[in-house]
């Protein structure tokens, strides 16, 4: 194989795709059977690369394993294996160690590895390079050896593998040619990091960015509501300077594993230190309680109505992270629906993207027909955005509407009454 890709989710499956495009032979190894018995029967399960890609990349000589000896002789073995929150606050390194271990049962003189998995910085030098050194070659000597943090943003239809620039850091510079090349052949624009460091860093750069600046507009939001005034039209308006400032919305929560997931591995990093990261962890707190706040509204809307919480119809639109794509990870809809289920809301769901949601193992009664349940629900709350749900449409059917994502901001002020905007 020109590259094996070691763990088939949401960043490898596009990776091979990609690799695959441009002419490399490609094998994937993942634990899990049903990933691997539905890739080889041609079927996806990542959003972004739909059934059709699948065959075609079957043609091309893609081929899904189980089994690690798919790694013998391979060229280029990139690592794409989840890295979660383990208890203490920083990343599980669980899969990557294990992945760096079959790697190096099957390592070759020359064999370039790659670790795109997003982890604290030092992780490719400190916790991979002494593993994969155990099969007796060196790194930077026997093999080539860097990082390159992944990118893939789910659900964008402009920005893929091909056209994101790439990051490498190598841990020596002939390291860092050698992963420059590789991803030269299927990628538009490769960075060279310093090292693998720098790339590691650059990674919780760009999603602490984002994390610190979320909660910057949530904060602004309960403040805001407070004093009657329109968060949405300042930022709308503060976003006409063409320098100096990036609009940033604010929302029920934060939701993938980015954005509430990374910036902890820094923390992490950052505690080992002997002091605290505080923006990262101020912004987490942020960020965190937003569900709650999101509840406490909904309640006093009910309340302006004159209806309690308990046994008010409530209805939920969205439940993914992000509009457009089944991705439930991380996703603020579960904990405003374990609050809104504990006060005693008769709740229920809707999403286009997903046909059946569990809350702490027990299912929510799912709405078959939108504008029918629009219209029976005491309260609907939309938590995300998908495009599925025109704003017109859910004003004209909602009896009482809280726009948690900003999506009927631009209507007129005749549903002003029924509307209102987190």
């Amino acid at each position: 194989m020109d590259l094996v890709v070691i763990g088939l989710g949401y960043v490898g499956l596009p990776l091979v795709r990609e690799a695959g495009r441009a002419g490399l032979r490609v094998g994937g190894l993942d634990r899990d059977a049903r990933v691997v018995a539905g890739l080889k029967a041609g079927l996806s399960h990542v959003d972004d690369v739909s059934a059709e890609d699948v065959e075609r990349m079957l043609a091309a000589g893609f081929t899904p394993s189980r089994d690690e000896d798919i790694l013998d002789g391979a060229r280029t073995i990139v690592i794409c294996v989840p890295t979660p929150l383990s208890n203490d606050g920083g990343p599980d390194l669980t899969a990557v160690r294990s992945a760096a271990q079959t790697v190096a049962r099957h390592l070759d003189p020359g064999t370039l590895v790659v670790l795109e998995s997003t982890t604290y910085p030092g992780t490719t030098e400190e916790v991979v390079r002494p593993i994969l050194e155990e099969s007796g070659l060196v790194a930077g000597e026997d093999f080539h050896l860097a990082f390159s943090p992944e990118r893939i943003d789910p659900g964008n239809p402009v920005y893929g593998v091909h056209n994101t620039p790439k990051i490498v850091g190598g841990l020596t510079p002939s390291c860092a040619h050698a992963a420059a090349a590789f991803y030269g052949k299927f990628v538009e624009h490769v960075v060279q990091a310093k090292g693998t460091r720098e790339a590691e860093m650059a990674k919780l750069l760009e999603n602490t960015y984002r994390h610190v600046n979320i909660a910057l507009v949530n904060e602004m939001a309960v403040f805001c509501n407070e004093l009657g005034i329109d968060l949405w039209d300042s930022i709308a308006c503060a976003a006409t300077k063409p320098f100096g400032f990036q609009a940033f919305y604010p929302g029920p929560g934060v939701g993938g594993h980015c954005i509430p997931i990374d910036p902890n591995y820094l923390s992490y990093k950052v505690r080992s230190l002997g002091y605290p990261f505080r923006f990262v962890e101020l912004a987490q707190e942020i960020n965190d309680r937003m569900p709650r706040y999101v509840v406490e509204r909904a309640q006093a809307l009910l309340n302006r109505e004159g209806l309690a919480m308990k046994g008010a119809k409530v209805l939920i639109l969205g439940v993914t992270y992000k509009p457009d794509i089944a991705d439930q990870r991380e996703s603020p809809a579960r904990p405003v629906a374990r609050r809104l289920r504990k006060m005693g809301a008769d709740l229920s769901f809707h999403d286009p993207h997903v046909e059946s949601w569990e809350v702490d193992g027990e299912p929510v009664p799912r709405a078959r027909v939108l504008y029918t349940a629009l219209a029976e629900a005491d309260l609907v709350i939309v938590l995300t955005d998908h495009r599925e749900y025109d704003p017109e449409s859910l004003t004209r059917h909602a009896r009482l509407l809280f726009d948690t994502r900003g999506a009927t901001r631009r209507l007129d002020e005749t549903a002003a009454e029924r509307v209102e905007l987190l």
